[in-house]
């Protein structure tokens, strides 16, 4: 039988996930990275991304769409992240739409020179990463099978 970590996905406005789980991947801002029972204590931030999390005696993977944050690793496994939503909870339409918007924001601005429009195409190219994502997980996300 494979060890077992307590896995807890925090967002500002809930507990978004609390159990015992073989593994959680998640997208770190070096890349891809699994975290397991006894694996050394770690402190790391995460990007915009999927994040796959295997619970105990399970096969299947649950995928969820995470906007950033960190995850602290000790004894257990604690995420930390601005947004997250399981593929079954993403309106399709939405995501769509706030990508189409970024996207007509950035072609509308793409000579954009001051500091305020820097920031703001940051912002944008943010939300398209998110509306990919979101899409992504829609859809099953892009490794429906490990």
């Amino acid at each position: 039988m494979a060890k077992s970590v307590n896995l807890e996905i925090i967002t500002p406005s809930k507990l978004f996930y609390k159990g015992d789980v073989e593994i959680v991947i998640c997208k770190t801002l070096s890349g891809e990275e699994g975290f397991m029972a006894n694996h050394a204590w770690a402190c790391k931030l995460l990007g915009v991304g999927e994040m796959w999390i295997q619970e105990i005696g399970s096969k299947d993977f649950k995928v969820a769409a995470i906007s950033g944050g960190y995850v602290d690793v000790k004894d257990s496994i604690v995420i930390y992240t601005d947004a997250a939503e399981w593929s079954e909870d993403i309106d399709l339409e939405r995501a769509l739409s706030e990508k189409a918007k970024a996207e007509d924001w950035l072609v509308t601005h793409k000579d954009a020179n001051d500091a305020n429009d820097a920031n703001d195409i940051i912002l944008a190219k943010a939300a398209i990463d998110k509306a990919i994502t979101r899409m992504s997980v829609a859809a099953g996300g892009s490794k429906k099978k490990r």
